[in-house]
């Protein structure tokens, strides 16, 4: 199982790995390929025949080595640009010389001429420069070398070796002179510093490249990165022989005069993952608003005086139904009114004494934060899905820089299921441990997005699934149905509602395997 790692973490599975039999040059020539393989499955030299390769001192630019000769055998033309690296001959060098490809030594380009002339004939730019060993700013010849590689990089997409040069691999911070990243193909684990902070925006595609050490040395590893493999085991089943009854009824609690449509696009949510029957129960004022744009879901209009928000009034028509569903979702468009804010201790209060799940989202996680010590009134089965926003509200500090470990502190201190959304969503446990989920992408970065995620989540554990899975398999198959529509419609101007229709789409790909299980 793939896992998110510390540079002293790798470091330490490399060790390790050299004392199973498998020495440095080894995981190299491994990587070097890989990240060949990799490069060539995306970028094949029939269209991108000129590559350049930028090779720095260390480790990083001897994958980046290995990787060239592996490029020119599948028929590019590499050029190597040695940076800051001695002169000296060794195996990898000798290869290269044999292959008859150009070398050029950072050491004899006064002016880096022969760098801008190679940038300039470049279709496809290697990364090679730096590794996770960086520890200090970078100045001076370096930093104008990289300044001159992006400024005229033109349209040659870059692809970086582990990490871009300039990120920080622990923080994700970035150099002012790191190179941007069209792919980076980071080798064995995905670094933690890959998937917060400036980072995210200078990665691009994520891949991650297997180099020969051992999945089990990494097992003790507290936080897991998700892939199809992972979840597809989890997917609740699907009978033949099914009724609606069999996936589960499940009641979303949501609404106000002001907000009619999060809560719609809850159920869809929720409908769209397999539940079998879902009931909106939101203010009686507002029902028919609601009701006109979905034509699946079921009612229960709650009294609400007319005022169009949740009251205590409200709760006691719940009282009469609650055992009858699985699962139960509060939030979506609730608003903050004074007499919501009633009405929600109310409702907690009544889901404590039951066994059922509880998914916490939206205006009820604002509503919550207020409250002194407010983790100790929530259910003991509840899932938050905090945004970030929220997120510094429930905390009432700052998001931390490390959100992983803020996530997994955090579930830990609150004893429940913590779905932390945004870039690389992190899902932790209350055991401290944590999974972060492949997708970084700005199509999903528009409003409702998140009610389409809680209602997937309640779906899912309306058919069974405990709240650890249900989080899990929710938050993936959201992800994988917003890069369905960033596929089809852009970066820009995708609607929630059109992620909920890919949600069927994406989960039909994660059950039929026909995914890339590492990489979108």
């Amino acid at each position: 199982m793939l896992k998110v790692v510390s540079v002293e973490d790798m470091r330490r599975l490399e060790r390790e790995a050299e004392g199973m039999g498998l020495p440095g040059p080894a995981l190299m020539e491994n990587a070097g390929r890989a990240v060949s393989d990799a490069i060539l499955r995306r970028y094949p030299p029939t269209a991108y025949p000129h590559v350049l390769v930028l090779a720095g001192p260390g480790n990083n630019g001897g994958d980046a080595l290995v990787a060239a000769r592996h490029l020119h055998d599948a028929g590019a033309r590499v050029t190597v640009y040695r940076v800051n690296r001695p002169p000296v001959m060794d195996a990898k060098v000798a290869l290269l010389e044999q292959r008859g490809i150009r070398l050029i030594n950072q050491a004899d380009d006064l002016g880096l001429v022969e760098l801008g002339d190679a940038v300039d004939g470049s279709d496809l730019i290697v990364d090679g420069v730096l590794g996770t060993g960086r520890a200090r700013p970078i100045a001076g010849a370096l930093a104008d070398l990289l300044d001159r590689v992006n400024a005229r990089r033109s349209g040659a997409p870059v692809i970086a070796i582990d990490l871009p040069t300039g990120v920080d691999a622990d923080t994700g911070a970035a150099d002012p002179h790191a190179l941007r990243a069209d792919l980076t193909i980071t080798l064995g684990h995905p670094k933690k510093g890959l998937l917060m902070g400036a980072a995210v925006d200078l990665t691009g595609e994520l891949a991650v490249a297997d180099i020969g050490i051992p999945l089990t040395l990494s097992d003790p590893l507290p936080t897991d990165y998700a892939d199809a493999t992972m979840i597809r085991p989890l997917l609740p089943a699907r009978p033949r022989s099914a009724h609606k009854g069999t996936f589960g009824r499940v009641l979303i609690i949501a609404g106000s005069r002001s907000y009619t449509g999060a809560p719609v696009l809850a159920a869809l949510g929720a409908e769209r993952v397999g539940a079998g029957l879902v009931t909106l129960a939101c203010p009686a004022s507002i029902w028919d608003a609601l009701a006109v744009h979905t034509l699946e879901t079921t009612f229960l209009p709650l009294p609400d005086d007319g005022g169009g928000v949740l009251a205590p009034s409200s709760l006691e028509p719940l009282d009469n139904v609650l055992e009858s569903y699985a699962a139960v979702l509060v939030g979506p468009g609730l608003g903050r009114a004074a007499p919501t804010e009633a009405f929600l201790q109310g409702l907690l209060a009544r889901l404590r004494s039951r066994s059922m799940p509880v998914v916490i989202d939206a205006d009820a996680l604002t509503l919550l934060a207020g409250w002194p010590h407010w983790w100790e009134q929530l259910p003991a089965r509840a899932i938050l899905t905090p945004h970030p926003g929220e997120m510094q509200r429930l905390t009432g500090a700052e998001v931390h820089p490390d959100r992983i470990e803020q996530a997994r502190s955090s579930a830990r201190a609150w004893k429940t299921v913590l779905v932390m959304k945004g870039a690389y969503t992190v899902i932790a446990l209350p055991n401290g441990r944590a999974v972060v989920l492949p997708f970084a992408n700005p199509a999903l970065a528009t409003a409702g997005t998140g009610d389409v995620l809680a209602g997937a989540i309640l779906g899912l554990l309306g058919q069974g699934l405990e709240t650890d899975a249900a989080a899990l398999v929710g938050g993936f198959l959201h992800g994988a149905a917003g890069e369905m529509v960033r596929d089809a419609l852009g970066p820009a101007g995708a609607l929630a509602s059109e992620v909920a229709r890919n949600l069927p789409g994406a989960l039909r790909k994660v059950s039929r395997g026909t995914l890339d299980d590492q990489t979108w």
